[in-house]
């Protein structure tokens, strides 16, 4: 599923667009827990970034061999650092997605 917020890169006030029309998208986080999803949502939304969400696959499988997914956000490149230096200040530093680690560099 993908999620998408209004075009206008600084409103209070969003709605919801095609993915497709979020330019040069970059991802900025991965949330593991729906609880931790929704706190990420209310902080971009609070910051007026526009912001896309898709599910993604983290990290190996759980007990039972089942693959676990999680929440990744995706900003425009253009405020993609601002992004993560938001979520860092906020305490959202172990999901942060930097380039390196979505080129597996």
């Amino acid at each position: 599923m993908i999620r998408a917020h209004s075009a206008g890169c600084y409103s209070r006030r969003m709605g919801r667009i095609e993915p497709g029309a979020l330019s040069d998208p970059e991802q900025v986080y991965l949330a593991a827990t729906l609880r931790e999803a929704r706190k990420i949502e209310a902080l971009l939304t609070a910051r007026g970034v526009n912001y896309a969400t898709q599910v993604e696959v983290l990290g190996g499988s759980s007990l039972f061999g089942s693959l676990r997914h999680g929440a990744g956000f995706y900003v425009t490149a253009a405020q993609a650092e601002y992004c993560r230096d938001a979520l860092a200040q906020a305490g959202f530093s172990s999901g942060i997605v930097h380039d390196a680690e979505r080129f597996g560099e």
